[in-house]
């Protein structure tokens, strides 16, 4: 269903709000680049900082400036079911053309707890569900074998794999079957996460050099491991300068660089990047011949 290079859009703001134009110019951006679908309200979006109007206004306005050229999966994930419900009717409403949804956080529920999450959603939307897995934000983490119980929900179509476990794209493929689609959520890890059975990533670099992101994945899936794995090398550095510093402080420093006029602009408890982060970033850049 999904594929390709796939960016976790940020939120741009400006003196407190959603700076909208700022946000219409990078999804338009995006799309011109060759990005093949679009998250906003992610992690990367700085989510847990959004109102629900905010979040409502901003996967309505991707939606809007998308313009159905490509998908867009709005992220829909809380620790409560009834908030994911209530976030996924207002994506749905908004036109998404699926949701994705993190594996509950902070409370820590058991497989039992997970599998039933995603049951209620199945059943409280027909909206498809890409499962986010990313135990190292969550703590919790979705197994295998709950994952093969959870896909077989009609609704439940993919997941977004940030584990950083490459064994688990062929654990899962076997156990969810070869239609079931596995997104990484982790830059650096994507030529192996596609080679051993993934079809995209969901990406943070992709904010910033979305046309060789594209490219790249282009190639996994042409399986033109020489072409992909030039790319790989030449975006290495920049997959390691997005996590310098908390994200998605490297990545909306690296946007200003690229796309000047660009809003560095971070909500609390985030800050400005360090120096040290900045530098990475500009050396990264540079490697990548961005700039």
């Amino acid at each position: 269903m999904f594929s390709g290079s796939i960016p976790a859009l940020v939120t741009p703001f400006t003196a407190g709000r959603v700076n909208e134009d700022a946000f219409r110019d990078l999804v338009e951006w995006q799309i011109v680049e060759g990005s093949s679908a679009l998250v906003p309200c992610g992690t990367t979006g700085e989510v847990a900082t959004l109102s629900a109007e905010e979040h409502a206004r901003v996967v309505r306005l991707c939606v809007e400036q998308a313009r159905g050229r490509v998908p867009v999966i709005a992220g829909c994930g809380s620790y409560s079911t009834a908030a994911s419900a209530e976030k996924m009717r207002v994506a749905k409403e908004a036109g998404a053309a699926a949701a994705l949804v993190v594996v509950p956080y902070y409370n820590k529920p058991s497989q039992t707890g997970i599998a039933a999450h995603f049951r209620a959603l199945a059943e409280a939307s027909d909206l498809p569900i890409v499962v986010y897995n990313v135990p190292g934000r969550t703590v919790a983490d979705i197994s295998v074998e709950t994952l093969a119980e959870v896909a077989k929900l009609p609704t439940v179509v993919g997941i977004k794999d940030a584990t950083g476990n490459l064994a688990r794209v062929t654990a899962q493929r076997l156990a969810c079957g070869e239609d079931f689609c596995q997104l990484s959520g982790n830059d650096d890890m994507a030529l192996g996460f596609n080679a051993m059975g993934g079809v995209g990533c969901i990406s943070v670099t992709a904010n910033v050099a979305p046309r060789l992101c594209a490219e790249f994945q282009a190639a996994t899936l042409k399986r033109d491991w020489d072409k992909a794995l030039g790319l790989q090398d030449r975006l290495f550095a920049l997959h390691t300068a997005m996590f310098a510093d908390a994200s998605p402080g490297p990545a909306k420093y690296a946007l200003g660089r690229v796309r000047p006029g660009f809003p560095q602009e971070l909500r609390l408890p985030l800050t400005e990047p360090s120096d040290t982060a900045k530098r990475a970033v500009d050396a990264a850049l540079e490697v990548a011949g961005l700039a």
